[in-house]
């Protein structure tokens, strides 16, 4: 690896990274502060930071509820440099990871269920107003501050780049895999959709044990989805024969299209007590019959990403069973270039910046 081209890591109230200053989305350097640390903080030095589609609407205001300057990144990896006084958990050194949530309300019954991702006072990792008002800027830049209680250990031997998407990518798709039952051995579980989240489904299924057939618009795509990734068997998802073929023959589907599409021939698919599971943030309402549901007692659910406790439990078992998403290691600068090449759906299947290496001071 090149040498860093940061400078050593400085008191992390001073930090600086890539924002957008406007719904145009477009990035650029920015000097921002960190807060103090506090006693149950972790102050790290980001190496690594995924590029999500999220970040993608965040910058672009796609949700309405983007805060400028945003500093996007919820895939972070890093290393610790400074702990508070009362932290018990990670030390000076620590391989670690922040996704998606960096505080929640710590009491309700979800938090208490180690549900922080469903807490309904949750702060999200970028572009949020913080308990004390400060903006939470986040992975694309130089370092963060998180309490202790937000941050992943990342086990030895997980490449940290690969490690970064698992963060969010990740356990989006492991969590519904886990909470629905379909991580089993010997079960025959659909994937929807073969991009950042889809590849990482049929991963985590084969490596449950799962029979895999990945479902597509998309030809073109079955060598990838049979040959490189390890799937069973796929089928074009508007070829009638094909899925009548393959009529209620699945346990389960992870869904992962974010774009408005047909769930019913998806649904034809189940077998009895097959359970639909969406994923993929589509923005317009579906289309749900009640006839075939009721007619095999099919389920049609949702799912966000994980809790803290079962993100660590993902990140583990990715180590132990060399789950690694497929990654294209990018440049800072190069993250305008990439986010265009996102929103084409041009990247297999995850860009990840390399922060440490890449991201140069503002002036």
């Amino acid at each position: 690896m090149a040498p860093s081209s940061q400078p050593e890591f400085e008191h992390p109230r001073k930090a600086f990274g890539w924002a957008a200053r406007d719904s145009s989305g477009v990035l650029s350097p920015f000097n921002f502060s960190r807060r103090e640390i506090g006693e149950k903080d972790v102050a790290l030095k980001v190496l690594y930071c995924g590029i999500c589609h999220t970040d993608l609407h965040m910058v672009k205001n796609d949700w309405g509820n983007s805060i400028y300057p945003i500093v996007p990144g919820h895939e972070v990896v890093g290393i610790v440099k400074e702990v508070g006084s009362k932290v018990q958990k990670y030390k000076v050194g620590d391989k670690v990871g922040v996704g998606y949530f960096v505080e929640s309300c710590r009491s309700c019954q979800n938090c208490i269920d180690n549900l922080e991702n469903y807490c309904p006072k949750n702060i999200v990792t970028q572009g949020a107003k913080n308990i004390d008002g400060t903006t939470t800027y986040r992975g694309y830049s130089d370092s963060m501050v998180v309490d202790e209680l937000f941050v992943i250990r990342i086990p030895e031997g997980l490449p940290l780049d690969a490690a970064a998407p698992l963060l969010c990518a990740g356990i989006t798709v492991y969590s519904p895999l886990k909470y629905y039952g379909l991580d089993k051995p010997g079960l025959h579980v659909g994937v929807v959709g073969l991009g950042g989240l889809g590849h990482m489904a049929a991963k985590f299924a084969k490596a449950h044990g799962a029979k895999v057939t990945v479902i597509s618009t998309s030809p073109n795509k079955k060598d990838e989805a049979i040959i490189h990734l390890g799937a069973d068997s796929f089928l074009v998802s508007h070829d009638l024969e094909q899925m009548e073929g393959a009529k209620e023959s699945l346990d389960g589907i992870i869904d992962t299209v974010s774009a408005l599409h047909s769930i019913i021939p998806l649904i034809g698919l189940l077998k009895t007590h097959g359970k639909l599971v969406m994923v993929g943030a589509v923005s317009k309402p579906l289309e749900v019959p009640a006839f075939p549901l009721i007619m095999g007692r099919k389920l049609v659910a949702g799912s966000l990403v994980g809790g803290l406790k079962e993100t660590q439990e993902m990140i583990d078992f990715a180590a132990k069973h060399n789950v690694k998403p497929e990654i294209e290691v990018v440049p800072m600068d190069y993250v305008n270039i990439a986010m265009e090449r996102l929103a084409k759906a041009d990247v297999k299947y995850r860009f990840v910046i390399d922060v440490e290496n890449t991201l140069k001071p503002s002036s």
